[in-house]
């Protein structure tokens, strides 16, 4: 391949001329060469389509997760780093585990590596499945006296027996680094400083990132959860979208998602979300998943919704990642305000 010196001029304008159901795309090339004073002019018509509709000339983009958190690590390390040689401490995260389930170990273990990988400290602390209330809120007092700790995280679910909602909002909310007390769920739906729930803040990162347009358009959030739907649509109102909720209760589901200009899967079953509900053009961002063999699902229908949506989030590498560096950057940001 020939490449122009930085001299030469280049200079490509494509035209999108409608008419009735034909799309016609022209290009005028302008080529300026300092070596013989040419000036070729060539118009020409590169693509012409009957009855087919503008976004399928684009290619879907990949909302990626993954690569994003990859990103936002680097820049915590370096952060992280600096908070050390200015306070000469650590910034600590508390992780509680009640009970033997072995997601919740897993997903408590990923969040310990995630501190390592940015040069945080994780406390663990695990409790017996027969923990109460009363023992479980004593050890959230313990962590929110502590010092040395800037953030707590209570990993959901806790056995039954548990008032899970009654130690959410016993933690402080300067350590509620997940977003998960009802104090920071009110500060947060009204504009005032708090951490956002991780899932939901996580999402909203990745649209901001990509450049994804939210002011003025539809969203539709299906599920209701008080740690993801319901904080996700405060949220996406946060940012001037016109916000639907649907839930288990929902009537004509699909004439509501095939509203959506902006789709979020929240609703905790598998594919559950049909990929011929969702409009053409749509962001289709899917925040479950479901193992799978060989890997897993999330609430949305993903195969081939390339050929349907203008960006979408994959499932795994997409919401994910971002879900566990949200919880570790505003735990980052706690131990700045804390430390300062």
């Amino acid at each position: 391949m020939t490449t122009l010196p930085p001299r030469h001029l280049l200079v490509m304008h494509i035209l999108a001329i409608f008419k009735k159901k034909t799309i016609v795309f022209a290009v005028n090339m302008h080529i300026k060469t300092t070596s013989k004073r040419i000036l070729a002019k060539l118009s020409c018509i590169i693509c012409i389509i009957d009855s087919y509709p503008l976004w399928r000339c684009a290619v879907a983009l990949v909302l990626d997760g993954r690569a994003l958190a990859t990103q936002i690590e680097a820049d915590l390390l370096v952060r992280v780093e600096a908070l050390k040689a200015k306070s000469g401490r650590t910034p600590i995260l508390a992780t509680i585990l009640v009970g033997d389930d072995g997601a919740s170990a897993t997903y408590v273990r990923m969040k310990g590596n995630a501190c390592r990988r940015v040069g945080m400290d994780s406390l663990k602390v695990e409790l017996p499945k027969e923990t109460t209330t009363e023992q479980l809120l004593a050890e959230i007092e313990k962590l929110n006296a502590n010092p040395d700790v800037h953030g707590i995280l209570l990993q959901h679910p806790v056995p039954e027996q548990i008032d899970e909602r009654a130690c959410f909002d016993a933690i402080s909310l300067e350590k509620d680094v997940d977003g998960v007390t009802c104090l920071g769920f009110g500060r947060m739906s009204m504009g005032e400083a708090a951490y956002g729930s991780a899932t939901p803040a996580g999402i909203m990162t990745i649209l901001k990132e990509n450049k994804i347009e939210i002011a003025g358009k539809h969203a539709v959030v299906v599920g209701r959860s008080a740690i993801l739907g319901k904080p996700m649509a405060m949220m996406l109102l946060q940012a001037n979208a016109t916000v639907t909720i649907c839930h288990s209760r929902t009537q004509n589901l699909p004439e509501l998602v095939k509203q959506a200009d902006i789709i979020v899967g929240a609703v905790g079953k598998a594919e559950l979300i049909q990929k011929d509900w969702i409009k053409q053009g749509a962001v289709v961002v899917d925040a479950g998943f479901h193992p799978r063999d060989g890997g897993g699902v999330g609430d949305i229908q993903l195969v081939g919704i390339e050929d349907v949506a203008s960006a979408y989030t994959p499932v795994p590498g997409g919401v994910g990642p971002m879900t566990i560096t949200t919880l570790i950057r505003q735990t980052v940001e706690a131990a700045e305000k804390a430390l300062g």
